[in-house]
């Protein structure tokens, strides 16, 4: 090699180099700026006192400010949920111990909502799955995507994150007697609803989703633990066992051919979505290593998934032109994502951000990290030579793989800083186009995940959850908890050849599929009957169809019909064609 070739290869390297140096002092000055700025908004949005939390009851989280285009001035099971999280684990660590107050309140507004009867039913009849509520700790009536039920398995790991602590300080009667009524109302919601359907986490498609199950998953598996702890041992038998069974779901999400976790099992989707990234995150045990039964952040699985997710998004938004095809993009929930014109949305790129993080802070653990044909594509983004092994933290290309990973998890965080405005403040979206903050403002579940994301960056860890050795029951059963026979009547008159069907929101009426849905008898003609096993205590949609002899479909017209099912016995329904 000539002298002139050799120093332009340094000259390459140094200016590659520099730019790395680069990225990190700039995203090291927007953590240092934003993280107070985003605990203040975060705060902001809770009442009673939070400057923008007007109308909030005491430990009620609001999830926007935003009253219109969109109004998100309401408190989601969900949101809150996660937000309280951030802040149980910034209390319990000792990073904030002036929280504690405000985490009361939590627990009471949460115990106020489990108890208030709703569209979805009441406490010991569905209600548990309803996904919002009025700031006043009064029930939202109008129509929603119901139910969703994620909320009680989010809750109730919020709140055993605060209970383990309380436990370690000796306080075993507040959660003897306080916590734990609450937390076992929303455990055994999981435990007997588990596998019915539920709207995913953008409230838009009823099936099964992969978030709500793995959140569920390590609801129970904490929730046994924490009975077992206070001498409630007559739950964990029946947690660890439904535990086991929502285990077995979980690996049905992954497909092995296009290398992704398919994020809900309806809605004619592609399945790349946010959904699978966020479940990563939010189920993160470092005591698990690179698992992937449960789709630890380093597994091969869920990096292989990332890839597909973020690679999804590389064309579709103006604002990611001429990046190079392995560089840190804007994200958003799903590439076929039209709401508010279909835009990334901070908290989905600050999460691809954080899973890369808690890989790193897991190879660092252990020392080595692992490349199989399933995670290889993703490492051969960062070393196009690299092949499936072992490679220990002493060689060149476990430095030359972490090193690239931190700086592509860095750009992530710096698209986030460029379309941050000045004030630092975080809405829900920012344009596809031009970066400019849209759709609802302050978004309290934005500010939340900047702060997990700059914490994961940091190093820090939560705690395990019990994730660590799990293995999949070589015999998976499905648990469909108690069931009431309901009988569907309808008055519609036919010519000869057709049939009406019918078809609805849950498994039993065939997730909404016209070609599955079930024929009806016309033994009592005009009259149209069958008689389906449905879950107790559930919200069910549903719809007739007609189908001629073509086999061409007629739906009735909206809206749908809606019922909720009994705890027991049965149900019969007297409709008309509409």
């Amino acid at each position: 090699m000539t002298a002139s070739k050799m120093r332009g290869l340094l000259l390459c390297a140094l200016s590659l180099l520099s730019g790395v140096v680069a990225q990190s002092t700039s995203v090291d000055a927007y953590v240092s700026s934003e993280s107070p700025i985003a605990k203040a908004g975060l705060l902001a949005n809770i009442g009673p006192s939070g400057a923008k939390s007007s109308g909030a009851e005491p430990g009620v989280v609001i999830a926007s400010p935003s009253t219109e285009n969109p109004n998100y001035l309401y408190t989601w099971v969900r949101d809150s949920s996660l937000v309280f999280k951030v802040l149980i684990d910034q209390f319990t660590s000792g990073a904030d111990t002036s929280l504690r107050s405000l985490i009361d309140d939590f627990i009471t507004a949460e115990s106020v909502l489990q108890q208030t009867t709703n569209p979805s039913g009441s406490v010991t009849t569905g209600g548990l799955g309803e996904p919002k509520f009025n700031i006043n700790e009064t029930a939202f009536t109008g129509s929603w995507g119901r139910p969703q039920r994620d909320g009680p398995a989010l809750r109730s790991t919020a709140m055993i994150a605060y209970a383990n602590w309380l436990l370690s300080n000796g306080n075993t009667s507040f959660v003897s007697d306080t916590l734990w009524p609450i937390i076992e109302l929303d455990l055994d919601y999981v435990m007997n609803n588990w596998n019915q359907s539920t709207f995913d986490l953008w409230e838009e498609i009823s099936s099964s989703s992969f978030f709500t199950t793995a959140v569920q998953h390590r609801s129970l598996r904490e929730g046994s633990t924490l009975a077992t702890k206070i001498g409630q041992t007559s739950v964990t038998s029946g947690y660890n066992t439904q535990a086991d069974n929502i285990l077995c779901f979980l690996q049905s999400y992954w497909d092995p051919t296009d290398g992704y976790i398919t994020a809900n099992t309806g809605g004619g989707r592609s399945g790349k979505d946010a959904n699978t990234v966020l479940a990563s995150i939010h189920t993160f045990d470092p005591s698990a290593g690179c698992d992937a039964t449960t789709f630890q952040p380093c597994s091969d699985k869920a990096l292989s998934n990332l890839k597909v997710y973020i690679d999804s998004f590389r064309s579709i938004y103006s604002i990611n032109s001429g990046a190079a095809s392995d560089a840190a993009v804007a994200t958003g929930r799903y590439p076929e994502d039209v709401y508010m014109n279909g835009n990334p949305w901070y908290l989905c790129t600050m999460a691809v951000a954080e899973q890369l993080y808690d890989a790193l802070i897991v190879w660092s653990t252990q020392g080595s990290l692992d490349i199989t044909s399933t995670s290889l594509a993703f490492f051969q983004q960062f070393s196009s030579s690299v092949q499936p092994g072992t490679y220990a933290s002493s060689t060149s290309t476990y430095s030359t793989l972490t090193n690239a990973i931190k700086s592509f998890a860095d750009g992530f965080v710096a698209i986030h800083a460029k379309y941050t405005p000045s004030d630092g403040s975080l809405a829900e979206q920012y344009s596809k186009t031009d970066g400019t903050p849209t759709s609802a403002v302050d978004l309290t579940w934005s500010y939340a995940a900047a702060l997990t994301g700059f914490a994961a960056r940091g190093g820090n860890t939560p705690a395990s959850w019990g994730a660590s050795g799990l293995t999949v029951p070589a015999t998976c059963q499905s648990f469909s908890g108690p069931t009431v026979a309901v009988t569907f009547d309808v008055d519609a008159t036919t010519v000869e050849g057709e049939n009406i069907y019918l078809t609805g929101s849950v498994a039993a009426l065939e997730n909404w599929s016209p070609d599955d849905a079930l024929l009806m008898s016309p033994n009592d003609y005009p009259i149209w009957s069958i008689t389906v096993s449905l879950p107790a205590n559930t919200v069910v949609e549903y719809k007739y169809i007609r189908k001629d002899g073509s086999g061409s479909v007629t739906w009735e017209s909206d809206p749908n019909n809606s019922i909720t099912t009994p705890a027991s016995g049965t149900l019969t329904t007297n409709d008309s064609w509409r």
